[in-house]
């Protein structure tokens, strides 16, 4: 990334504000939304991958933690303004009071478990594909993801072979170019409540990535440690805005934004197909 323009520079910051706001706003899509984007300004997926991977363990333990700090605190309170008297009624209010994580870990264990073979030719395969051929994978990834998003019907799956399908593919897919979520989330947004969705989808990224972290170090890929020092901070902005955005999904569907992304990655992913080919 030393030799780029100021330009690059500019529009690069700015696409990790969008990955940062994307991701605690979604808890997905850090990489398959800004991905891209990133390969119109420098079409070498190695560069970005190494770099929004650190971003993804940064956020991602950073946001369990804080959401659990504050679980912990809030039925903490909750607990001392309600433990005034005996009996029955007390030992009721003593069970409710105890804290319960914001991730659903036998769950993310399970999905794992499924997962990880998958994850690990997948991450092989992304030392042994060409640069272009990379490029042009993530590009058809995307635009069928965007497809999806601008017809209003996410994939979804009926039955457990079909899970375990989609889950596997997620996990390859992950380990050539970290955006295998949207296949995973098909599985997890059906067996977990909205509340625990994000922070277990997180801790599942963080197992992930640090998978994927360990082989960019075991082959000696350059981390471009250095441009963390600006980028931390853009995509930090990205996040406390998803973070408010976040709240307000919770409450209620968002149909309409997410119709209008799949057009604009239907748009993205066709140009840089067209500029991979030609």
């Amino acid at each position: 990334m030393s030799d780029l323009s100021l330009i690059q520079y500019g529009l690069i910051a700015l696409i990790f504000i969008w990955s940062g706001f994307v991701r605690s706003g979604l808890g997905f899509g850090g990489a398959v939304l800004s991905l891209p984007f990133l390969l119109l300004v420098k079409d070498a997926p190695l560069v970005f991958l190494p770099i929004i991977a650190v971003h993804l363990l940064v956020f991602s333990s950073l946001t369990i933690w804080m959401n659990n700090r504050r679980n912990q605190s809030y039925k903490g309170d909750k607990s001392g303004q309600t433990l005034t008297g005996f009996g029955p009624d007390a030992a009721v209010t003593a069970r409710e009071s105890t804290v319960e994580s914001t991730v659903d870990w036998p769950y993310l264990w399970r999905m794992l478990r499924i997962m990880i073979v998958p994850k690990l030719i997948g991450v092989f395969g992304l030392f042994t594909l060409p640069a272009n051929v990379l490029s042009s994978i993530i590009f058809v990834i995307v635009a069928i993801y965007s497809v999806s998003y601008i017809l209003n019907r996410p994939f979804r799956s009926n039955s457990k072979a079909v899970d375990v399908g989609l889950l596997m593919a997620g996990g390859y897919i992950s380990g050539t170019s970290l955006i295998g979520a949207p296949l995973i989330i098909a599985v997890a947004a059906q067996h977990l409540p909205r509340e625990k969705l994000r922070d277990t989808l997180f801790g599942l990224w963080f197992i992930l990535v640090l998978i994927k972290l360990a082989a960019f170090i075991w082959v000696g890929l350059d981390l471009q440690l250095i441009h963390h020092l600006w980028l931390l901070p853009c995509a930090a902005i990205g996040h406390v805005i998803g973070l408010r955005f976040h709240d307000r999904i919770l409450k209620a569907e968002t149909p309409v934004f997410f119709r209008l992304l799949g057009i604009v990655l239907f748009i993205v992913s066709s140009v840089g197909i067209v500029s991979v080919l030609l």
